[in-house]
């Protein structure tokens, strides 16, 4: 008797859980719907021009155009080392506590 019953509670839960899957087959319900009003040569226009200047960089990351300066890359090496020196700048993990 316990058995039949256990056999009919399992039989109840599967047909409740097919139950819970009612949907179409693809999903298609879910598809979205749209309406421009571009054609698809100006969107594949407006996509060959993002890929050709589109940048693989964050923003901000590094600079990508050097700046024209009359100073000379040795001098302001100089300028730096002496400045980590007289403890102007931080250097280092202990030049920040």
């Amino acid at each position: 008797m316990k058995t039949s019953k256990l056999f009919a509670v399992a039989a109840i839960a599967a047909v409740a859980s097919f139950g819970a899957y009612a949907d179409e087959a693809d999903g298609s319900q879910f598809a979205v719907k749209v309406e421009s009003n571009r054609s698809r040569a100006e969107v594949q226009a407006e996509a060959v021009n993002k890929v050709t200047t589109h940048s693989q960089e964050p923003a901000g990351s590094r600079v990508l155009a050097r700046a024209a300066s009359g100073t000379e890359r040795t001098l302001v090496r100089a300028q730096a080392a002496e400045a980590v020196r007289l403890g102007q700048i931080p250097h280092g993990e202990a030049g920040y506590m």
